[in-house]
């Protein structure tokens, strides 16, 4: 009898700690699913972190992805002693899930990786490839370049305003052109001088090409499309009492005494939004060609600064905008 009970006993402990390491296996493997997290690395320009513009803008949305848990990821800030190449040959042989690049400073560096690696999902933001392993982002940045413009125009007391951008590249481009077309539409006698720095990350260059604009060519209000370039400029612009108009984030703070207002490309928002979808397609994008502007709030204007429009101008502008939005209004953009 007692053996029959000893049997029963030692049986009903064994069965329970089957259960017991059952539980603990299941909760494991739903553990080790759960902590699986998509990889995501990204290639700045060479101008890198700190220049509160482009890159910061870029690298935000993918903290904020991480924050929320979604994603792990790291970066890479190409130099001489490493290559923007190099970068995305790196995170091609650690199999990333997804490889991201700024700029089309870097589609070239891209599409040679890109072409290794068949099987590797890169994005492009701000410009476009035929690879079939290149998703892109665009922006209609001269959506809310032309809403600066505008505002430049209503601003100007010389009917002389400024362009200043970093590099003459195509994305860049479409800044000015949308630019000038609005200044033009509200002050149609101004002059719109254009000036390209050859270099995003000079900001010694920027104050140089500021005060030439300002002081050789008499420009009021200078849009400046330059990173850390353009920092130099806005602070220029602003010891010499003249207006800004800042790019890509917020630049207020740079230049309180100066700034207008910033155009906005919410690049942390689309690249959040990027990343959101490819996670939730199973690593696939659903269109290999994204492009935003107005409509969809990746480009537009901040508050602003410096300056009170009269309710005539409020009007004007409040219109042209309406326009731009609906697509009644096309801006020219030109190679």
């Amino acid at each position: 009898m007692k053996t029959t009970t000893f049997i029963r006993l030692g049986l009903t402990m064994l069965l329970a700690l089957t259960l017991i390491m059952l539980a603990a296996c299941s909760t494991s493997s739903k553990t080790a699913a759960t902590d699986v997290k998509t990889r995501v690395g990204i290639v700045l320009t060479e101008v890198g972190l700190g220049d509160r513009s482009f890159n910061d803008a870029a690298f935000n949305g993918l903290v904020k992805a991480r924050d929320e848990k979604s994603i792990v990821f790291d970066y890479r800030e190409p130099s001489k002693e490493l290559t923007a190449e190099a970068s995305f040959e790196a995170f091609s042989k650690d199999k990333f899930d997804l490889i991201i690049g700024l700029s089309d400073t870097v589609k070239a560096d891209m599409e040679k990786v890109a072409a290794k690696y068949p099987d590797q999902q890169f994005l492009l933001i701000d410009s476009t490839s035929e690879l079939p392993n290149i998703a892109s982002i665009s922006f209609r940045a001269e959506e809310g370049s032309y809403l600066a413009g505008v505002i430049a125009g209503m601003a100007s007391k010389e009917k002389h305003v400024g362009f200043l951008g970093g590099m003459e590249i195509p994305v860049l481009k479409n800044f000015e052109q949308g630019f000038k077309q609005g200044v033009l539409a509200v002050n149609p006698e101004a002059v719109v001088d254009i000036v390209y720095a050859g270099d995003f990350g000079n900001a010694d260059l920027g104050k140089q090409l500021a005060e030439q604009m300002i002081q050789e060519k008499g420009a009021d209000v200078i849009y400046v499309a330059a990173g850390l370039t353009g920092v130099g400029a806005l602070n220029e612009i602003q010891s010499l009492g003249k207006y800004a108009i800042g790019v890509d984030t917020d630049q207020f703070f740079l230049a309180e005494k100066a700034i207008l207002t910033s155009m906005l490309k919410n690049v942390d928002v689309s690249i959040y939004n990027a990343v959101k979808s490819f996670i939730e397609n199973k690593h696939t994008f659903p269109k290999k060609e994204i492009v935003e502007g107005l409509a969809e709030n990746a480009v537009g204007l901040t508050a602003l600064h410096n300056i009170t429009l009269s309710d005539e101008q409020q009007r004007t502008f409040d219109d042209l905008k309406a326009k731009i939005s609906s697509g009644q209004t096309k801006i020219t953009v030109n190679p």
